[in-house]
């Protein structure tokens, strides 16, 4: 499986629930995968600008809060709001675009995708969140249903897990215990390869005819 086919695939059902928390109640495949591919796409250019903005601003990637929000204005996220020209010719930093952006995000259209997506709950009910604990995601949580243990060993060594400890293989049968040891075999037969040819070249007599040059 590729990345670009593991990646739409994580992305299907996050699409979904976002169908599901506005309303929809059932869609068709062709216009789930040209959802997902409009989704990939988006978020491919806002990673994108963003990684820029970081590297031009700072000379790093790793970006900052700055360089997410001059991503999103990028890509048309603040609307309706003046260029960053526009607001040093005025003197005044435009906020329309970031305040809408804010308020979609914290309102009541988006109860229900942040109550999905475990960022908190319907309207009227208040969310503690006691410091040092970290929210479980939507892919964490989903995670741990598909899981009977509830642990994070049956995706270890997968994309969606923790790097697996990398352990020697064992070859049985052959004359070698290990690939390592397979390797270093190879690698002393080609040195031996090359110094018997070096060998030869060096022992084999000079040809005694003379060359057209000699002969003028």
């Amino acid at each position: 499986m590729s990345l670009q086919t593991l990646h739409s695939a994580l992305l299907r059902p996050v699409i979904l629930h976002i169908l599901r928390a506005n309303g929809f109640q059932s869609t068709r495949p062709v216009a789930l995968d040209t959802l997902v591919d409009l989704a990939s796409r988006y978020l491919n250019l806002l990673a994108s600008k963003t990684a820029s903005h970081a590297s031009i601003n700072h000379n790093d990637l790793v970006p900052t809060v700055t360089d997410v929000r001059m991503a999103l204005q990028d890509v048309g996220a603040f609307e309706p709001q003046i260029a960053a020209m526009e607001e040093q010719c005025l003197g005044e930093e435009d906020m329309r675009g970031v305040e809408g952006f804010l308020g979609w995000l914290e309102g009541d259209g988006s109860a229900e995708i942040r109550r999905i997506a475990g960022l908190g709950g319907m309207e009227a009910e208040v969310v503690e969140v006691e410091a040092g604990v970290q929210k479980e995601d939507f892919l964490a949580t989903l995670k741990k249903k598909h899981s009977k243990t509830g642990e994070e060993s049956r995706y270890q060594g997968t994309v969606l897990g923790k790097d697996a400890d990398e352990k020697p293989v064992t070859i049985e049968g052959g004359h070698v215990e290990s690939i390592e040891a397979w390797e270093a075999r190879l690698r002393l037969r080609e040195r031996a390869l090359i110094s018997e040819s070096i060998r030869r070249l060096s022992s084999a007599p000079i040809s005694s005819a003379s060359s057209p040059l000699s002969e003028v």
